[in-house]
């Protein structure tokens, strides 16, 4: 292999090795539903609707957010929604939210699944 081929291969790798299933995400995203909603004009136990989240700006549907949400000036785009996930505590000290999904491959296929929510 070329030096070139090498360095694609090593950026891609990550990428590859987290392939994104969004009908696996589906089965993920059971968990989720307790508390969230994810049919249009549906409303969350305890969490806001999903409906259209990859994308949206942070704390900015009708549903009482955490003032630390509120706050965060987030957007929820893939990249963000990954770290929030992982850890919603260490990227929103003081969220609501308590629920991590640490596995990388499940959390790749939910936000899959998040983003056909519209």
């Amino acid at each position: 292999m070329t030096k070139i081929a090498l360095a694609t291969f090593a950026l891609l790798a990550p990428l590859a090795a987290h392939a994104q299933d969004a009908t696996a995400g589906k089965a993920v995203f059971t968990q989720c539903t307790a508390c969230h909603a994810y049919k249009p004009g549906q409303v969350g136990v305890a969490a806001p609707n999903l409906v259209g989240v990859v994308g949206r700006k942070a704390a900015s549907t009708a549903f009482g957010y955490s003032a630390a949400l509120k706050a965060s000036k987030l957007t929820w785009d893939k990249a963000t929604l990954n770290k929030f996930l992982q850890a919603p505590y260490k990227l929103v000290p003081g969220t609501r939210m308590v629920i991590a999904i640490t596995n990388d491959t499940q959390r790749a296929n939910l936000i899959a699944y998040l983003a056909t929510l519209k």
